[in-house]
């Protein structure tokens, strides 16, 4: 049996714990489409079946999903912000966009303090993954 990998680092979506199932994962895809693209390193090799079919990459490592309220979510932008962390954010002004034009437009219409965020994604160490979503927990 071959040991378990354990990552320094830790790929983590935290959701707003008010969202339906479907802005759940609507979110999740968004905000980890933005670690991906800033962070090329954390995919892994292309896969192929049996059969040589070839298939995209994906993350090499799990991405955790937390869930907390608003309260959370504010917290962990903050201490994600003070620890000059790149984040990827959703909002709820979002979910009545429908491309990446006017979601930008609409964050860029809000200051940083009253983003009303209903999602977050990042990528850090573990230790500070795991103090920055402090008073969140996993997502059921």
């Amino acid at each position: 049996m071959t040991e378990p990998i354990r990552f320094p680092t830790k790929i983590a979506v935290l959701l707003r714990n008010d969202l339906a199932s479907w802005q759940r994962l609507n979110v999740t895809a968004f905000l980890v489409s933005g670690l991906a693209h800033a962070l090329p390193e954390l995919l892994g090799e292309e896969y192929r079946d049996a059969d040589g079919t070839r298939y995209l990459p994906m993350f090499g490592q799990p991405v955790l999903i937390f869930a907390g309220d608003r309260a959370a979510l504010v917290g962990a932008h903050s201490r994600a912000l003070a620890r000059g962390l790149r984040l990827a954010v959703f909002t709820s002004e979002l979910f009545a966009t429908g491309n990446d034009r006017d979601n930008r437009a609409a964050i860029e219409a809000v200051g940083r303090e009253k983003l009303d965020l209903v999602g977050l994604a990042l990528h850090a160490p573990r230790n500070v993954v795991d103090k920055v979503l402090k008073g969140a927990s996993m997502h059921p």
